[in-house]
């Protein structure tokens, strides 16, 4: 009787998964969802000025929303923005929560085991940010022992901690700073871009840029693998040409950046 009931649990079970690999099949593809919902769904803090933030009336802005909404329109799509901390952008884009990320992610060989990346849409070098009056850190190679404020597994940690740097956790870019200003922390890691956004609205910081990495980093966007997504990551490639072929993404640099970041040179 144990074998019977054994064998016909199996058959269900076979049954079961082959009836939901065929409805994957004839409705996974991510391109066609995106375009049947009217919508694709962006993650992004909301929180990093100039990339994304919000302005003084609260309307969410940056150089990244607007890129995001510029590729929404060239997919014939509404763009819909969900803002969270840096660790979950990831697990709702794992989870399938959120159809990509566009938060100035930059391609590297760690994620690129796991993710499959768009045509690079900004470049930026990262910078070693101290107080003026700190006379311990000078290059990248003096973080072996200190401690940096960075946001814990975004590529700015990964750097200071390549070179023997604690890192303490922060989600923003103002309360990097406040960790340097402090004393909390001696140095930060972060964008070339965003510091000089930063000083442009606080220009007496007592802060300075003391170190920078000779490559810039290419900024793309982060889409899961997989064969369902192939047709929107094709989709969102040609949206960037296009946008930097008409002298959109150029624009938008300037506007946010004070120049162009939308070319490696």
């Amino acid at each position: 009787m144990r074998k019977v009931l054994s064998a016909a649990i199996a058959l269900l079970v076979l049954i079961s998964v082959t009836l939901s690999a065929g409805c994957g099949k004839s409705g996974g593809d991510r391109l066609e969802q995106v375009k049947k919902n009217g919508k694709i769904v962006i993650a992004m803090e909301g929180q990093w000025a100039p990339w994304t933030y919000h302005d003084e009336s609260g309307a969410l802005v940056g150089y990244d929303t607007e890129v995001g909404q510029a590729i929404a329109k060239k997919l014939g799509v509404d763009a819909e923005f969900i803002e969270g901390e840096w660790d979950g952008l990831f697990v709702g884009l794992d989870s399938g929560k959120y159809d990509l990320i566009i938060n100035g992610v930059e391609i590297t060989d760690e994620r690129l085991e796991k993710y499959d990346f768009s045509t690079p849409y900004a470049y930026d070098s990262t910078v070693l940010i101290v107080t003026k009056d700190n006379t311990s850190v000078k290059t990248f190679a003096d973080l072996k022992g200190k401690t940096t404020s960075n946001s814990l597994g975004s590529t700015y940690a990964d750097l200071a901690e390549a070179n023997g740097a604690t890192v303490s956790n922060v989600d923003t870019l103002a309360e990097t700073i406040s960790m340097i200003l402090s004393g909390r922390a001696d140095a930060t890691l972060n964008a070339e871009t965003s510091f000089y956004d930063y000083m442009a609205e606080h220009p007496d910081e007592n802060i300075m840029i003391v170190d920078k990495t000779a490559e810039a980093s290419k900024i793309a966007i982060p889409i899961v693998k997989g064969d369902n997504n192939k047709a929107l990551v094709e989709a969102i490639n040609k949206a960037i040409e296009e946008l930097r072929a008409d002298g959109t993404l150029k624009k938008l640099s300037e506007k946010y950046f004070g120049g162009d970041i939308s070319g490696s040179n």
